[in-house]
This record gives C-alpha cells, sequence and structure tokens, in this order.
C-alpha cells in the first residue's frame, strides 16, 4: 500500500465529495459496523450520493484514472479481462445459448461494482492518503 505525499484541504472538493467524505469521516467504510444501520436512516437520493457514483457506472474505467484511482483501475481491468476470457471459452466450449445475455449481465455487474466502490475508494486517496491496489479494500 502506498500514501500519498500530501493530502489536500476539503476546501477545494464540491460539496457532493464534502457530504460523501463527512459521511465515511463518521461512519467508516461500507464493510464497517456502524455504517449500514447509519445509511440507512438516510433519505433514499442521499444514500444513492454516498453509496454510488453514477459517473463511475456509465464511465468506470476513464473516470478512475481521472480521478487519480489508477492502481485500483488496472486491477478493476485485469479483473474484467479475466472474466470475459473465462466467459468466452465457456461459451465456445458448451455452445451456450445465452451468451449475449450473460455478457450483458456480466457487463452491468461490473459497471455496479464501479459505481459501488468509487466512492470510498477517492476517499481513501484524497482523505487518509492511501492509494493502494486492491479495489476490494473496506467493501
Amino acid at each position: 500500500m502506498n500514501t500519498t505525499d500530501q493530502v489536500q484541504s476539503r476546501d477545494v472538493y464540491s460539496e457532493k465529495w464534502q457530504q460523501r467524505f463527512a459521511f465515511f469521516d463518521e461512519h467508516g467504510g461500507p464493510n464497517s459496523p456502524t455504517f449500514k444501520p447509519a445509511w440507512l436512516k438516510l433519505p433514499l437520493r442521499q444514500r444513492i450520493k454516498i453509496n454510488a457514483n453514477i459517473i463511475a457506472f456509465f464511465f468506470g474505467p476513464i473516470y478512475l484514472f481521472v480521478l487519480g484511482l489508477w492502481k485500483k483501475n488496472l486491477t478493476l481491468i485485469g479483473l474484467l479481462l479475466a472474466v470475459s476470457v473465462v466467459a468466452e471459452i465457456f461459451y465456445s466450449a458448451t455452445g451456450f445459448a445465452y451468451a449475449k445475455q450473460l455478457d450483458l449481465a456480466i457487463g452491468i455487474a461490473i459497471n455496479a461494482f464501479y459505481a459501488r466502490t468509487t466512492n470510498f475508494a477517492y476517499y481513501l486517496k484524497e482523505v487518509k492518503g492511501e492509494q493502494g491496489w486492491n479495489p476490494f479494500k473496506g467493501c
């Protein structure tokens, strides 16, 4: 795990990021015991804002590079390629009839994973100064 040399003041971030960072500071990451009860008390829009990133859902690999989360992004791209290769081998070996539908489902699941992990990964990088390779940290 690497740490960034400087952690910036929170004033440079948008209100949305400041709210996310404050929530993560107070309740920890998605795997902490206090996170889920506090998250469930929020209104629906606030829950979505804290726990999902819509831009990352649609532009995940590009957006993580823009945010500077390149290590986690390279890990996720490697995972994406491995899943794709295994799926194609499975389709070829079995003559699976619903390959397109399963590919669509896998793509949506990967996009949902990008959306779900981006906010906390960015928090770890910007607030805690942690820039590691593990995209699953805190999830």
